[in-house]
């Protein structure tokens, strides 16, 4: 069967095992490719000294002075209790600064300190390093990335 008539079935119109077969699931090329680019940031993030979700949380802060870690967590899709002990060992490399809010003291203000704002420099061969790393096309990368981030706007809207 092809995914194309898989995709336009309805419940009913396939055998069952036509949906449970792994090369028709859309989830698992997704799960296997995140893995594997994951995997591939290892060494270049190594030398940052930071890990993969590190990186992520690094590239939000370096786009604004200071966030909560409720925002920070909407921008990075990881929750709070996710955030904070990734946020905690950040503050101990001496990255980022963690202060309660003098409005709200309830909400945590994190912002980077000198060293992190400077790793900024470090990190910009990140990205061309490993689509060098990958050597997949960059046009093929941009409307892959296009096309993913539809997704996720439309997976965000069902979670509300």
């Amino acid at each position: 069967m092809k995914q194309a008539d898989l995709i336009a079935a309805q419940p009913g119109d396939l055998p069952d095992e036509g949906y449970l077969k792994l090369e028709n699931q859309l989830c698992f090329p997704l799960y296997a490719s995140s893995r594997m680019i994951t995997r591939l940031y290892q060494p270049l993030l190594e030398k940052l000294g930071l890990t993969y979700p590190q990186y992520i949380i690094m590239l939000v802060l370096w786009e604004h002075d200071s966030l909560s870690i409720r925002e920070i967590g909407d921008q990075v899709q990881l929750n709070t209790n996710t955030l904070t002990p990734l946020l905690k060992r950040m503050s101990e490399q001496g990255l980022l600064r963690r202060e309660r809010s003098v409005e709200d003291e309830r909400r945590v203000l994190i912002t980077l300190t000198k060293k992190g704002i400077d790793m900024k420099v470090e990190a910009q061969t990140v990205p061309v390093e490993l689509m060098q790393t990958m050597n997949f096309p960059l046009e093929k990368a941009i409307q892959l990335k296009s096309l993913l981030d539809e997704l996720l706007v439309d997976l965000r809207s069902k979670e509300s």
